[in-house]
């Protein structure tokens, strides 16, 4: 049987193709089809397709860029900064970038190009990806090599590879030539005054640069700022493409806040502190000066040693807000105002005074051993006498004695709102047993804080007007607009006339502790307490000595406590009396306040 010719030989015979024409035949079919397939192609992707390939591409190159803004400052009185943000960045990088790249060879006709090339240590790269980057970034960043590389080694977009590096170690980056593939953002970080100014008050930020104790954390809202952005396309070297800007907010930094707070007292404050408890081997010592003028607090430090910003300072609040205690004598002050405004007994009313006695079936006694003596009201307080008290109070009731208190601010918060701070026990008249309601004319049976004993003494200094106390001077917004916080308020406590006597019995006082606690040139009232507290047993074994004046006493400007748990010396005026005159001669100096006039109006203490 004769065979068929094959379909392409009956087709080339028919056609008169020789064989070389036939194939080209056939290849021209092929790239019409190729060519037809990639119109079709085409007309889909740009007919159909088109907009979202356009959008993909668009937002391959498109960065959402964070602009960081600023936390504010807290400065003191003068505008010395306590904190501070200082600029610093986070280095970030592009992973999908970094395994795409090829070092640029140096000497190459590329590197010529660019105006830039790769080596390290003056040697080629000697590797190409994620590990080329990191051997470049690695000696800068002081970090490994390996282990960078690693990080690098994938197809993110965003890995931070290390915080808070300085502004050189950027600039140092910047000049490596991986623009789009690593670049530094803007940061910052928190760094405080130096020494231990302030520590636990200050306290510290988070990692996230938010307040996390101290008065960072109550003003967090007020310090911190509003981050902004900028959202642009970038070319394949990282840089803006022009024009591709769409949308930006600007960042809002955080304000400033000043506190009324003076540093170089405080410092003094607390190097006398320091110095102090060691010196009268004590457990520790707080320390508040008062501007009795204005309620401003100058001064608040303790004899803890934690920086600023430390984890201490973030564990830790301030001693000198969170310590409270019984006051002791100094607590004579507000009781005899009771007396005087109750109208129980004059300033100069004549008692003899025993060294016990016995009252409502409790016993009283002084600290020192006496006879019978003769003192005036004013006598009974220069002297320091329980028995005294006990007896000019007798015509004052429990809730006269309480409503007095409360007036002093005894058991009342300050309003300064500082972390951690306590406002002390103060129960009802009610609570009060057969003995507690008695010996609250002493100082016993109440606890208050430093701030609130300053606060109770200053009513004497203004003349029977308590004031209420600040920390927070002003704030300033990023515009500049600066905002007073210093309180005005101010509330009448007991008549001038009541006040001023009292002053003149504690410039008695202060006559009497001038060879320890006086401050030479200046009149000085004050009241010296020493009361039992619990120790570390329970019982009654520790000894809270405090001390506190008022400077000058014929012209008060500040009011100064001072107070020591267990000093060597135990008494408040041979004690924390003797810290008081230095920190009093301090104030005098720095403020270059008038020297005292002669004292000649000394009410008469016995009779």
């Amino acid at each position: 049987m004769a065979r068929r010719e094959p379909f392409y030989k009956g087709f080339m015979r028919r056609h008169g193709l020789d064989s070389f024409m036939f194939r080209c035949l056939v290849i021209g079919m092929v790239l019409a089809v190729v060519a037809g397939s990639c119109l079709l192609q085409l007309a889909r992707v740009q007919l159909l397709q088109g907009r979202a390939t356009a959008q993909a591409a668009t937002d391959m190159r498109t960065s959402r860029i964070t602009i960081r803004s600023n936390r504010g400052r807290i400065t003191d009185t003068n505008g010395t900064v306590l904190a501070q943000s200082v600029e610093r960045y986070n280095i970030i990088g592009i992973p999908d970038a970094a395994t795409a790249f090829t070092p640029v060879a140096c000497g190459s006709k590329q590197a010529k190009t660019l105006g830039y090339c790769h080596q390290v240590n003056g040697k080629p790269v000697g590797a190409t990806g994620a590990a080329a980057v990191a051997r470049l970034l690695a000696p800068i960043l002081k970090v490994d090599a390996l282990e960078l590389g690693a990080k690098l080694n994938g197809d993110g977009k965003y890995l931070i590879i290390k915080k808070d590096v300085t502004p050189a170690v950027k600039r140092k980056i910047d000049k490596l030539g991986l623009a789009g593939i690593v670049y530094g953002e803007l940061s910052s970080e928190r760094v405080y005054a130096e020494n231990t100014l302030l520590g636990s008050l200050l306290g510290g930020v988070n990692d996230e640069g938010e307040g996390a104790a101290g008065l960072e954390s109550t003003l967090n809202e007020t310090l911190k700022g509003t981050d902004g952005y900028t959202v642009y396309q970038r070319g394949l070297g990282g840089e803006v493409i022009p024009g591709t800007v769409t949308e930006s907010k600007d960042a809002v930094d955080g304000k400033d806040v000043s506190l009324t707070i003076d540093a170089d007292v405080d410092w003094y404050v607390k190097k006398v502190l320091t110095e102090g408890v060691a010196s009268f081997h004590a457990k520790w010592g707080v320390a508040v000066v008062e501007d009795c003028r204005t309620g401003e607090i100058i001064a608040l430090e303790d004899s803890d040693q934690i920086q600023a910003g430390s984890d201490q300072a973030k564990l830790n609040a301030s001693r000198a807000v969170t310590q409270t205690f019984e006051p002791g004598s100094v607590g004579k002050v507000p009781a005899m105002a009771a007396i005087l405004q109750n109208g129980a007994h004059k300033i100069d009313d004549k008692f003899t005074v025993p060294y016990e006695i016995d009252w409502n079936g409790q016993k009283f006694h002084d600290s020192h051993e006496h006879g019978s003596e003769h003192w005036t009201l004013a006598g009974i307080l220069r002297n320091s006498s329980n028995v005294g008290m006990v007896m000019a109070a007798k015509n004052v009731t429990p809730q006269q004695r309480h409503e007095m208190l409360t007036k002093f601010g005894i058991g009342q918060p300050t309003g300064l709102d500082l972390p951690g701070e306590t406002n002390g026990i103060l129960a009802s008249p009610s609570a009060w047993d057969g003995r507690t309601k008695d010996t609250v004319l002493f100082g016993q049976g109440y606890t208050v804080n430093p701030l609130q004993l300053t606060r109770a003494i200053s009513v004497i200094a203004n003349d029977g007007v308590i004031r209420k106390q600040s920390i927070i001077k002003s704030i300033t917004d990023a515009d500049g607009h600066v905002t007073d916080k210093v309180h005005n308020e101010a509330t009448r406590v007991i008549d001038e006339q009541y006040a001023k006597q009292l002053r003149n019995a504690m410039e008695s006082v202060g006559e009497e502790y001038k060879a320890t606690a006086g401050v030479n040139g200046y009149r000085v009232a004050a009241k010296t307490g020493t009361a039992e507290v619990a120790g570390a047993d329970g019982r009654l074994t520790s000894i809270i000595a405090d001390f506190v004046g008022i400077l000058p006493a014929d012209n008060p400007r500040y009011v100064v406590t001072v107070v020591m748990q267990d000093p060597d010396g135990t008494y408040g005026g041979l004690t924390s009396g003797a810290l008081f005159a230095k920190i009093g001669e301090f104030l005098m100096q720095k403020y270059e306040v008038p020297t005292s006039s002669p004292r000649t109006d000394a009410i008469a203490v016995d009779w």
